[in-house]
């Protein structure tokens, strides 16, 4: 368990420190991003040696009901994702949400959870939940009221669901491919 507690928390500082500590990250420019980014894979190791590794109480386990609630919360999930992609114009969730990407990273967590009802789940998808939340509080404190992006062209919208369904038969596949089954 120690590892997937330091990979989460390696994760909420790494992701957080630009909020929490604006000046020292400034401070550091463009040498920075690399750090970053050296922290959160690290963080991202850790977390799946840590959740490989962990012991504990079971508290629920997979039935086909949750599975099925989990993969169409994984598609809703990756289109948040896919709606936080486009630069300038936004598809249409784009334009009604947000925080998308936090918002899929959310749903992404709550799936998790509803299939996983084991202590290291709680532990690794609940304290990613909970960051994620975090950060929406502290982005919403940090940069005041929004702005509603302009929509995007109705392509875009095609787009965005194309790459919804390759992203979610790709991770399926990997998933798969990793000895977790992820269809009931």
């Amino acid at each position: 368990m120690t590892l997937l507690i330091a990979g989460v928390a390696l994760w909420w500082a790494a992701h957080l420190f630009k909020r929490l500590a604006p000046g020292a990250r400034a401070a550091l420019g463009g040498a920075g991003y690399p750090v970053m980014a050296v922290a959160i894979l690290l963080s991202v190791v850790l977390m799946v040696l840590g959740y490989r590794a962990a012991d504990g109480a079971v508290y629920w386990g997979r039935s086909p009901m949750w599975v099925g609630i989990n993969n169409l919360l994984m598609i809703v999930a990756f289109y948040f994702y896919a709606a936080s992609a486009a630069k300038g114009a936004k598809i249409w969730l784009g334009t009604k949400v947000r925080h998308p990407q936090l918002t899929g990273f959310s749903i992404w967590a709550v799936a998790h959870l509803l299939v996983n009802g084991d202590t290291a789940s709680f532990i690794l998808f609940g304290g990613l939940l909970a960051w994620a939340i975090v950060e929406i509080l502290l982005i919403n404190a940090q940069e005041g009221p929004w702005q509603r992006p302009a929509r995007a062209p109705f392509k875009k919208e095609i787009v965005a669901v194309v790459v919804t369904i390759v992203v979610t038969v790709v991770v399926m596949g990997i998933h798969y491919a990793l000895g977790v089954t992820p269809w009931g």
